[in-house]
């Protein structure tokens, strides 16, 4: 598929990234957000995915679209997050179809099927807005349903949902493990034995990308993607801390304890503005093993990953040195 492809929330790290690795591969590209996103040679249309008349807008011409615009948040009114990630994306469904795109690419989370166990090389299972943990979770799972739902020949959909994205100018990851490790204030939860998978930003904008390539017949389906490269928690947040030049996590506090303190803390910070320190679900993937199969969606996206997680970790430590 070639001609020019919307890219909602193209302020993120991720959107960025992918609308730059959509120009390598020759579309032309529009941004849709609501502040500057400051893509080289790309359309920009500002404005939110609650104004149907702007995301309109946005879509009219457009051939395809790569939806990333959400909240993301740990906590917050569930009201906000569902304006946002479910009723904005049921809006820009209705305009994509309504403008004669024939492609639609959800950016989702792997959080829509994660229910608090350990998942040890699952597939995508089937998204839950009764059973994920937390606004942004149930509300994504729910938007995820709505753009797969809407799959047809006049306008075909699908859904990737990259695990734990990471890269230089991360501020979701990254930033607070760093700020944290560097205030002493970073354990381990539990052993830190758990192994994690985690998706290096240029290969989650590839992958991306590479769904709009992929045939007919891979649509209407969710995938996870990854760098296939499993860790224990300890080595990941040791990389990162190395990276950055702060000191890695020295002491650790038992996983359950954990995972009670996350739930006071969700209700006591319930009226607070900003991020807390803690949530039930930050837990959770903290001190659980949370790794994907990677077959399936690589032989349906056509895709690999080019970046290896040590390779990603030596351009954090070079951003971080020419900071």
């Amino acid at each position: 598929m070639t001609g020019r492809v919307l890219v909602t929330g193209a302020s993120g790290m991720l959107g960025r990234a992918v609308a730059l690795a959509l120009q390598r591969d020759g579309h032309a590209v529009r941004t849709f957000q609501r502040r500057p996103a400051g893509v080289p040679d790309a359309d920009e249309v500002l404005g939110s995915v609650t104004d149907v008349g702007a995301v309109t807008r946005a879509v009219r011409g457009c051939q395809a679209v790569v939806h990333l615009a959400a909240k993301v948040s740990m906590t917050g009114p569930e009201s906000e997050f569902r304006a946002v990630n479910v009723d904005g994306t049921r809006t820009a469904l209705a305009a994509a179809l309504a403008a004669g795109a024939r492609r639609f690419v959800m950016v989702s989370s792997p959080s829509v099927a994660h229910f608090g166990a350990s998942i040890v090389g699952a597939d995508a299972e089937a998204a839950d807005p009764e059973r994920a943990r937390g606004p942004y979770a149930r509300t994504k799972a729910a938007a995820e349903l709505a753009a797969l739902a809407a799959d047809s020949p006049e306008l075909r959909t699908l859904a990737i949902r990259p695990h734990i994205v990471w890269g230089p100018g991360d501020t979701q990851l990254v930033a607070r493990v760093v700020e944290r490790a560097r205030c002493g204030r970073l354990p381990l939860l539990g052993s830190g034995a758990a192994l994690i998978d985690t998706t290096y930003v240029d290969n989650a904008a590839d992958a991306i990308a590479a769904a709009l390539a992929a045939p007919a017949h891979a649509y209407g389906a969710a995938y996870v993607v990854t760098n296939g490269e499993p860790r224990p928690v300890r080595d990941l947040l040791a990389g990162i801390c190395a990276a950055a030049g702060v000191p890695a996590p020295a002491w650790s506090v038992p996983a359950g304890l954990a995972r009670t303190a996350g739930g006071l803390i969700e209700r006591v910070w319930a009226a607070r503005r900003g991020e807390p320190p803690m949530t039930r679900f930050l837990a959770e993937q903290l001190s659980s093993a949370h790794w994907f199969d990677q077959r399936a969606a690589r032989a349906a996206l056509g895709w690999a990953p080019a970046v290896t997680l040590d390779e990603g970790l030596a351009r954090l430590a070079a951003s971080y040195r020419t900071a």
